[in-house]
């Protein structure tokens, strides 16, 4: 069950989440979320989601680390939630997708995010997808009503398939009556796998503009520019995916939004 230490005294904070563990492509999702935290103004946790009982700790394990380099200490899968400010108010709800009761933990989070007065709530989160890292990083959103559709610019809503927790999430606290939106950053399809400074910057320019949360993503620069480098280093060695990023390039004009979000729904149901 959620545990909290002491509630937070805040206004009218966002919430943002980065629960995964279905897709993240590029770790963009959980690596913005981190930069978000670290760069928080009297940021710390107040609560903690333990979730060493409902997840498959094969595929989520725990971790462990050398305390004062003698001492071993275990770390479990847990979501945690940190408050404090970035030009606003903000909850940062972070961790890893339990296996089971997801209906449970979907609404304690909504409960929690009624006692601490929250006005809208995003997730980020990285999609494989039919672009270039040579180009500026697409943001893919949702939402849960059609007027924050409208101003994010969602390019789909009507998606049906498999979904992750993240999602169910963002459904509950829609239903809850607090406006909720996914920010997805298309990440390469070839470099999917490789953590992109690019998309993590991307989403957190992108936050930034819908609700106001300022973080500093001018520490992503140097990140980005070493990231471009190596793909394209690794493009040099093969030259059959060099081809298909050129013809990405070639098609990118040619290419629309519903073309893209079906290549995603593809994607992702071979998962």
């Amino acid at each position: 069950m959620l545990q909290v230490e002491t509630i937070p005294r805040l206004r009218q904070p966002v919430l943002v989440l980065a629960i995964v563990g279905w897709v993240d492509a590029g770790e963009a999702g959980a690596s913005a979320a981190a930069l978000l935290s670290s760069q928080l103004d009297g940021g710390r946790v107040f609560a903690r989601y333990p979730l060493d009982e409902i997840v498959d700790l094969q595929q989520t394990r725990p971790t462990v680390r050398l305390v004062d380099g003698q001492t071993r200490e275990i770390s479990w899968p847990t979501i945690e939630f940190v408050a404090g400010r970035a030009d606003r108010d903000v909850v940062c709800c972070v961790g890893p997708e339990p296996s089971l009761r997801w209906p449970s933990v979907a609404g304690e989070v909504v409960a929690l995010a009624k006692e601490l007065g929250v006005t809208k709530a995003v997730g980020l989160g990285g999609m494989p997808a039919v672009v270039s890292h040579r180009r500026p990083v697409p943001i893919l959103a949702t939402a849960t009503d059609a007027s924050s559709a409208k101003e994010a610019g969602a390019i789909r809503t009507d998606y049906h398939g498999a979904t992750g927790l993240q999602t169910v999430v963002q459904c509950a606290l829609g239903d809850a009556g607090i406006p909720s939106l996914g920010l997805w950053a298309q990440v390469p399809h070839y470099v999917s796998a490789t953590p992109s400074p690019p998309a993590m910057r991307a989403l957190l320019t992108r936050l930034g503009e819908l609700t106001g949360v300022a973080v500093d993503v001018g520490v992503l620069d140097e990140q980005a520019e070493e990231y471009a480098a190596r793909v394209e280093e690794g493009l040099a060695d093969r030259p059959d995916v060099a081809e298909l990023v050129n013809a990405i390039e070639e098609q990118a004009g040619e290419v629309s939004g519903d073309d893209l979000a079906d290549e995603i729904e593809r994607f992702l149901r071979d998962q």
